[in-house]
Formats: structure tokens, C-alpha cells, sequence
């Protein structure tokens, strides 16, 4: 089933990944799965209009489409939006680097938010790239851009590394 994310950007399926995959192939296999429509993407992505669109160890890109759907009081986009963004690329970066047998979760991030996002603005990208990945802990930085490849927000993240049999207690 096509699943349309914004105009230009559809995925196979949404839905959330079977643990046992992603602790049998790891983290890049399971993500270049998801950008092949094996394996779904998040249901967070359909709600917010953003998806991964490129993936290699170490590095990702998301792109999205912020609207209307996604303002604030003052008519710009909330920057929840923007933070949820940039958790995506700084956490999948690392993501891209997790073993079989492994997960990772965010322990802290920071945004720095630049420039207002707008909407109507366009297609924004956001990459995130793996700064450290060492035994339980990595690190990541990510840019968001405009069209135009005026940054928007910047930002970096910490993770955790754990036995992904953590997850299924």
C-alpha cells in the first residue's frame, strides 16, 4: 500500500519495525529496508509530512513539507516541528550505526532554531551525520535547510547503545 507522506514523497507502508529484524540485520540494513518499502516508516511521519529520503552509515536526509497543520499561535511552525525533525536525523544517524544484536535511544538533544520555518516556505531537508559512536554512547549533529539552502536550525544529540533484548522485557 503507497502512502503518500506530502506531494513527491510516498512510502510503502506505515507502521512501527519488528524488533527481531532490526536485532538480526542492524541498523543500516533495516534502514536501507525502509527506504526500499520492505520495511514501513514511522506513523509519526505521515501525522507530521517528513520522511527519510537517503541513507549510508553514518549519515541520513530527511525531507519534509511543513503546513498550516503544523503552526503555532503566531502563525509560524510550531518548533515542536522542527525539533521532531532534527531528533529524526540526529537519532537515525546513529541508528545507522547500531550492530545486530543492538538499539539506541536519545538521551538529550539541542536545537538551534536560526530562522523561522514557515509554511508555504516548501520542501525543507534535514541531514544528520554520526559525529562518535563508541561502545554505549554516540553523538550526531544535523542542519535543517530551506529550499534555497538557507539554514534553518542546527542542532546535535546523544544516544544510548543497549542490547536491543532490553526492548522486549
Amino acid at each position: 500500500m503507497n502512502v503518500e507522506l506530502y506531494p513527491g514523497l510516498a512510502v510503502s507502508g506505515i507502521g512501527t519495525l519488528p524488533l527481531d529484524v532490526v536485532a538480526r540485520d542492524g541498523g543500516l540494513k533495516v534502514m536501507q529496508a525502509m527506504l526500499e518499502g520492505v520495511l514501513p516508516a514511522p506513523p509519526m511521519a505521515q501525522t507530521l509530512k517528513f520522511g527519510m529520503t537517503e541513507v549510508e552509515e553514518g549519515r541520513v536526509v530527511f525531507k519534509g513539507l511543513p503546513d498550516e497543520t503544523h503552526l503555532n499561535p503566531l502563525g509560524t511552525v510550531h518548533g515542536g516541528w522542527t525539533a521532531t525533525i532534527m531528533d529524526s536525523a540526529l537519532g537515525c544517524a546513529v541508528f545507522s550505526a547500531i550492530k545486530p544484536g543492538e538499539a539506541y535511544t536519545t538521551v538529550e538533544f539541542k536545537v538551534n532554531l536560526v530562522r523561522p520555518v514557515l509554511p508555504g516556505m516548501g520542501e525543507v531537508t534535514c541531514e544528520g551525520r554520526l559525529v562518535h559512536r563508541g561502545r554505549t554512547i554516540a553523538t550526531s549533529e544535523a542542519w535543517l535547510r530551506d529550499g534555497a539552502g538557507k539554514l534553518l536550525a542546527h542542532g546535535t544529540e546523544t544516544c544510548a547503545i543497549f542490547p536491543i533484548a532490553n526492548l522486549t522485557r
